[in-house]
């Protein structure tokens, strides 16, 4: 059971209300779960995805790979799709842009993406060095 989001997770919600929208929608759309109980849980990953740290820490998990059977358990089909292990939060971002055509990457590859080790790197819980623009 994932823990009920702290206040400042759930001003960060109003504040970002559509992007929340958007996440639960693109979750739900992935699961065959009863649809009350996946939408509870896609709603407690969106406004996590809201957050400052890995996604697995925003919610209090201890490991990217409870998150990943999370993911697998509530939501198979879009866990499917992240077939290249990329970062989970990275991944539901990724696919909302995909879904509008906004295309943000740097290139047209992953493999060839001097930003890879960002994307697909380990989540030990320390913070990725970000590259110089």
């Amino acid at each position: 059971m994932l823990p009920r989001p702290v206040p400042a997770a759930l001003a960060r919600r109003e504040a970002r209300a559509d992007e929340v929208e958007d996440l639960v929608a693109l979750l739900l759309e992935h699961s065959d779960s009863p649809r009350e109980a996946a939408a509870a849980i896609a709603e407690t990953v969106a406004v996590a995805c809201l957050g400052d740290n890995h996604l697995w820490q925003d919610l209090q998990l201890g490991s990217r790979t409870e998150l990943s059977a999370l993911m697998s358990w509530w939501f198979p089909a879009l866990a499917r799709k992240n077939s290249g292990d990329m970062k989970w939060k990275k991944f539901l971002y990724k696919q909302l842009c995909e879904r509008e055509q906004i295309l943000i990457c740097k290139s047209p590859s992953c493999a060839v993406c001097c930003d890879h080790a960002l994307c697909f790197g380990p989540e030990d819980g320390t913070r990725p060095v970000m590259a110089a623009a």
